[in-house]
Formats: C-alpha cells, sequence, structure tokens
C-alpha cells in the first residue's frame, strides 16, 4: 500500500482502552484525528506492532478476560474489586496502547533531520502504536537497513534494550554473571545469545523441561528447571560454578525471588571457612522487571544480610545512561537485528482482530512460544 502525504486520511483507527466506574475494562477500535508532525517529528504509517507482557498492564489492566465477551465492536471484561484502586486515576479515560512498531515514515516536519527519512522504514517507541499512523520524534526511533522488513523491525525497543540493559546493569553494579527467569521467553532468548556472544556466563531459569531443552538447544550451558524436584540444588551448583550474584526476574510473585537469594548465599557459602551470623559478606541482588505471577513477593530469610531487592525498569535505565550509551545500544541492536535480536512471532491480527474474545485470552496467557504481532492496517 502507497501512502503519499495528499492520500493521509483526515481520520485513523486506533485500538483503546477504557477502565469504567463500575468495574469494567472495555476495549475498542477508535476513529481520532491522524496526528501531524511538528518540525522534528515523522508521521509513521504503522505496519507492525508487537503485543509485549510489558503492554497487557495498561491493555488488559487487571481485568478477568476469562470473562471477556464482544458487543458491538467494543470488547468487555470484568476487572475484580480488589484491584480498581490501583486503577482510579486511569478511570473513564480512553487509553492508546501499544509500546513500540515498526512503519514507513509518510510525512515529516520541517527540520532536514525529519525530512531525511522520508520514505524509510522505522523503528519507533513511546505509546499509541495499536493505530494506522503515529508520530515521533526522530531521536526516539531507529532508522533501519534498507531490506529490513517491517516484522523484523517491530520489537527493536523493547525486548532488545531490555536484554542489554540487563547485562548493563549487571557490569555498572560491579557483577560478573547473571540469572534470569522466564528465560525461554522471547527476550529470554536474545539475553541468552547476547551472553554466549560476549562471554557472560548465565544461569536460565525455567518452568518446564521442553523449555530447558530449548534454552540448551541453542547454546545455553547453565538451565535450572524450578519445576524439578533438584531445582535447589541445581541451581546452587549453578551459581557456585558461574558465580552469579545478580538476578533479573520476571515472575514477580510467589517464592521464586527468595530461593534464588538463597541459593546465590548457599553458593557463596560453598568455600567458607567461619561462621558469620550475619551471614555471607556477598552482595546478593534481584531485580524484578515483571509480573506474570501478580501474587505478594514472599520472602523466607535464610540468606543473610548482605542482600538487595528492588524494581527494573527499561525508561528510567537509559536516563541513567545518557543519551551515548543509549545510542550505542541501540546500533548493536540495529547492527544484530536478524540475528541476536530476532523475534518470532506465531499469531497476526488486525486491530478488530486484537479485541476478539478468544485472541485477547490466548494473548493474555503470555505463554512461553507465543508471541502476537498486530498489523495495523490489515483491516
Amino acid at each position: 500500500m502507497t501512502v503519499t502525504p495528499d492520500s493521509i486520511p483526515r481520520q485513523m483507527r486506533q485500538l483503546q482502552s477504557l477502565i469504567t466506574a463500575e468495574g469494567e475494562l472495555r476495549l475498542s477500535i477508535a476513529s481520532v484525528p491522524t496526528p501531524k508532525p511538528a518540525a522534528n517529528e515523522v508521521l509513521v504509517r504503522i505496519e507492525a506492532a508487537p503485543i509485549n507482557p510489558s503492554d497487557l498492564g495498561l491493555l488488559l489492566a487487571t481485568a478477568d478476560v476469562s470473562q471477556a465477551t464482544l458487543d458491538g465492536g467494543v470488547a468487555t471484561a470484568p476487572i475484580p474489586p480488589a484491584t480498581m484502586g490501583g486503577l482510579a486515576t486511569r478511570i473513564g479515560e480512553a487509553m492508546p496502547v501499544g509500546n513500540e512498531g515498526c512503519g514507513t515514515v509518510v510525512a515529516a516536519g520541517e527540520a532536514p533531520e525529519a525530512q531525511a527519512l522520508l520514505g524509510h522504514l522505522v523503528s519507533i517507541v513511546g505509546g499509541a502504536t495499536y493505530a494506522e499512523y503515529r508520530t515521533a520524534q526522530t531521536f526516539l526511533l531507529m532508522d533501519l537497513p534498507a531490506g529490513t522488513t517491517a516484522e523484523q523491525g517491530a520489537s527493536c525497543f523493547v525486548n532488545p534494550l531490555t536484554a542489554l540493559g540487563m547485562v548493563e546493569t549487571m557490569r555498572l553494579e560491579g557483577h560478573s554473571a547473571l540469572v534470569h527467569t522466564a528465560a525461554a521467553s522471547n527476550l529470554g532468548q536474545m539475553l541468552n545469545r547476547i551472553c554466549i556472544a560476549d562471554g557472560i556466563p548465565l544461569v536460565n531459569i525455567v518452568r518446564r523441561p521442553e523449555q530447558a531443552e530449548l534454552l540448551r538447544g541453542q547454546g545455553a550451558l547453565h538451565v535450572c528447571d524450578s519445576s524439578q524436584s533438584t531445582f535447589t540444588k541445581d541451581l546452587t551448583a549453578a551459581l557456585t560454578t558461574t558465580g552469579a550474584t545478580i538476578a533479573f526476574d520476571a515472575i514477580g510473585g510467589g517464592d521464586l525471588v527468595s530461593r534464588i537469594l538463597g541459593c546465590m548465599e548457599a553458593a557463596a557459602n560453598a568455600n567458607a571457612t567461619e561462621y558469620s551470623r550475619y551471614g555471607s559478606s556477598v552482595h546478593k541482588q534481584v531485580y524484578i522487571y515483571g509480573s506474570l505471577d501478580r501474587g505478594p513477593t514472599q520472602l523466607i530469610r535464610n540468606f543473610g544480610f548482605s542482600w538487595s531487592l528492588g524494581g527494573w525498569l527499561l525508561t528510567p535505565f537509559l536516563q541513567k545512561i545518557g543519551l551515548e550509551s543509549m545510542v550505542r545500544l541501540r546500533q548493536r541492536v540495529i547492527d544484530e537485528l536478524t540475528t541476536t535480536f530476532a523475534s518470532h512471532y506465531t499469531d497476526e491480527v488486525s486491530l478488530t482482530g486484537a479485541i476478539e474474545p478468544e485472541t485477547i485470552r490466548k494473548y493474555a496467557r503470555q505463554a512461553t512460544g507465543e508471541k502476537f504481532l498486530i498489523r495495523p492496517m490489515l483491516g
């Protein structure tokens, strides 16, 4: 589909998420004015946008999608009363969704750097990408090499920069190896490839035997399956071998964080010659960056006093490292887009297809090996 500035529609379709005061999620495809680019912006015709776990919080809130229905072009699902308090500030506001995407620049502001991008395929970040068009500032996009497809460029930001950010955080905080949970995910596979290429010891934690085999088939040396009775022993052995003292956890709830800290403490004490009532002096750090389990994070204090638990988000991390480092990481993503940072999708849907109840239930599962791509121009 060729689009010229004269043929850009005045109205466009955009997926929006609304929470009502009565505790109901409503997803719809709204008709809104097509944005116009400012001087240093471009207008991108969105051709592909992924559904990442980080999109689901805004898209679905905490709705019970098992009860989702579709009527009159609006998908609805109830929100548990216990979680409505945390959604109070967005009640009644129809919010556009989609963190990142890829498409062709069809209009540009007057700035030379914007004009130079006309006709280019670019990846963008900043929200509202589940739409037919989206404006983007030039410094927030990636100009993709000739021959790149929209599918290849759709996931250039969230997963690649998160994986690279984990490695950068490890280095900045003085660690030499790391642990990652939900490690068979699209992001986890990227992190595995980065660590293999960079010679960084990585301990992968998965929840099923087939996920362990998947990673081992991709060259992972240390894979621990939390469903196995030997998990604690296996994890302690992997931590002893690698010396990993920092972990990034996508699960959030449950006791996995506690088990990781406990095994790190056991590994640190493996060669201890003296007893300390305060535990080992080796600092152990776990960052929670996801919420696959929305239950409470449970800690069983068997890991001494030298430890920290915190949250990790991509945007604050990028702000912390500064523009020069961010540009360096983005360039690596572009250089290795079809290898290290390749994403694979199992399903493609249109905007209207994305709010079909069965489709919602499927991508809400966040199942390993399943990844959805929205194609806004499909209809």
